[in-house]
């Protein structure tokens, strides 16, 4: 570990993971629509399609189950390795497949990784992170992604000038560059303190938190000594009451954060982004919108720029607020496309194209159309996009964190396959009323997110117990106005006592 590292710096390092994901998702996005693609694998639609673009999902379901026990046992920092060695051999696969079944194989390899690395990262981060700046630290998975999602899309628009199987295969190939960046830059980054302490080294727990809260890695730092107080009474309780297994996740006193979750990621997937970021050089085509393949690219830049404002200002507005607005922006831009391809469309005359409705003629409606498209993915980027990946990790206690986030990743991963495979033959089926669709679906979650999600902004991993637990609905914020500041109380304590040669002796873990 070397002085320039910090939390900042390694959370950085560690979304090479989201990298990863972003590349997944623009893998498909422009190479659909590419002639070479189209001509080598005899030009897939529907199910066909559907079954291609789910398989990685179907893969990250089957990684993101796994991860739970892989990251408890052998720590998050090797279990991310883990993935990213099973991302390299995905990518050979793909960019060598000779056929539509090999191509399948080769994503669900992948996914193994996504699975893996979209559920440990924001773990190792919400624990290696102080609480006021928890938010911006996780988020910076959400940009990451994005800069994937981009990087990727690019790479993809200038190889599909290629006239050979080169215009698909060297960028699947490509995809291998920052799994090897972030299995090597692992090596050098420390292990969760959290994971230390819940496997009772108590002495690299207070290590790891001194090096990532102090400049001179002061161990008899006040708020260091509380931050390790509230980590070692936090797991000791959580031993206690054997709250260390999926059976309790399904408990009375843990049921509900694991539902939140759960359902906060399955609405992340059929809010109807991952129809947009798949599909849409389809959509842009089936309005007449002129270089559809460049233009998209739009939607990935607007989903990256707008991960800005959610670093700066996450750990300011809130979680809450921010599923709120999404929901109910993300609804009436799905809505709007929806009544336009309604009224102002008709049947596409075209046969065996991914989509049967179309909007021919009307530029300024189509326009529109595409506006909509992008507002709705920079609504979803400032909202669902970024909290999804915050709230799981940190709601749930140490001892269960990740089963329960792997739980949630897992909803997140099924409902994604799920959507992989209905979207094509839906989109062909119902055409405009696949928007209206996703519309509801984001007024319910606008109305659950009302209901039944409470904040947690500015709380330490170790006070998420009396967000839950305080006795009052839980759409009435805990704490709310009040002074309730646990950590710093305790370290005003600990400073007062001005006994700073005590911290090693006194923490010592309890028989």
């Amino acid at each position: 570990m070397t002085q320039f590292l910090n939390v900042y710096t390694i959370s950085i390092f560690v979304t090479l993971g989201g990298v990863l994901f972003g590349f997944e998702i623009a893998s498909m996005s422009l190479i659909v629509g590419t002639r070479q693609y189209k001509e080598f694998f005899n030009n897939p639609i529907g199910i066909q399609q559907g079954l291609i673009t789910s398989a990685i999902a179907c893969g990250s379901f089957v990684g993101s189950i796994s991860s739970s026990f892989l990251a408890d046992r052998f720590s998050r920092k090797l279990t991310i390795q883990l993935g990213a060695i099973l991302w390299c051999i995905g990518a050979c696969f793909q960019s060598a497949a000779s056929g539509v079944v090999m191509l399948i194989i080769g994503r669900a390899i992948a996914g193994l990784c996504i699975g893996i690395t979209s559920t440990v990262v924001p773990i190792y981060q919400s624990e290696i992170a102080p609480r006021k700046i928890r938010g911006r630290v996780v988020s910076l998975q959400n940009c990451a992604l994005g800069s994937g999602l981009l990087v990727q899309y690019f790479i993809q628009y200038g190889c599909s000038f290629i006239n050979s199987t080169a215009a698909f295969r060297v960028p699947w190939a490509i995809q291998t560059i920052p799994a090897i960046l972030l299995f090597t830059v692992l090596f050098w980054l420390p292990r969760s303190p959290r994971w230390f302490a819940a496997r009772d080294r108590w002495g690299e727990a207070l290590e790891v938190l001194a090096f990532l809260r102090t400049a001179n890695r002061d161990i008899n730092n006040p708020l260091v000594l509380a931050e390790y107080k509230e980590i070692e009474g936090q797991i000791y309780a959580e031993r206690e009451s054997n709250s260390n297994s999926y059976r309790k996740l399904v408990g009375k006193r843990l049921r509900k954060r694991l539902m939140l979750s759960m359902v906060i990621q399955a609405f992340t997937q059929i809010c109807g982004i991952n129809f947009l970021m798949y599909f849409i050089v389809n959509i842009l085509q089936s309005v007449g919108r002129p270089n559809s393949l460049l233009t998209s690219s739009i939607l990935y830049l607007i989903g990256l720029l707008a991960t800005i404002p959610v670093m700066i200002w996450t750990d300011r507005w809130g979680r809450r607020s921010s599923l709120l607005l999404g929901a109910i922006c993300m609804a009436f831009w799905m809505y709007l496309a929806g009544g336009l391809f309604a009224t102002f469309g008709e049947q596409n005359p075209v046969a065996n194209e991914p989509y049967t409705w179309i909007i021919a003629g009307r530029p300024g409606i189509s326009g529109f159309v595409q506006a909509s498209m992008y507002l709705f993915v920079l609504s979803y980027a400032l909202s669902w996009g970024p909290v999804s990946w915050i709230y799981p990790p940190e709601i749930m206690p140490q001892l269960v964190r990740a089963k329960g986030v792997a739980l949630a990743t897992a909803t997140n991963w099924a409902f994604n396959a799920a959507m992989g495979v209905a979207v094509p033959p839906l989109w062909r089926a119902i055409a405009w009323r696949l928007f209206s669709i996703f519309g509801s679906v984001n007024v319910v979650a606008f109305v659950f997110a009302w209901v039944l999600v409470p904040e947690t902004k500015q709380r330490t991993l170790e006070e998420m117990d009396g967000v839950f637990e305080h006795g009052e609905p839980l759409w009435r914020s805990f704490g709310k106005g009040a002074n309730c500041d646990r950590l710093d109380i305790l370290a005003r304590e600990i400073e007062v006592t001005e006994h700073r040669g005590w911290g090693l002796q006194q923490l010592l873990p309890r028989n």
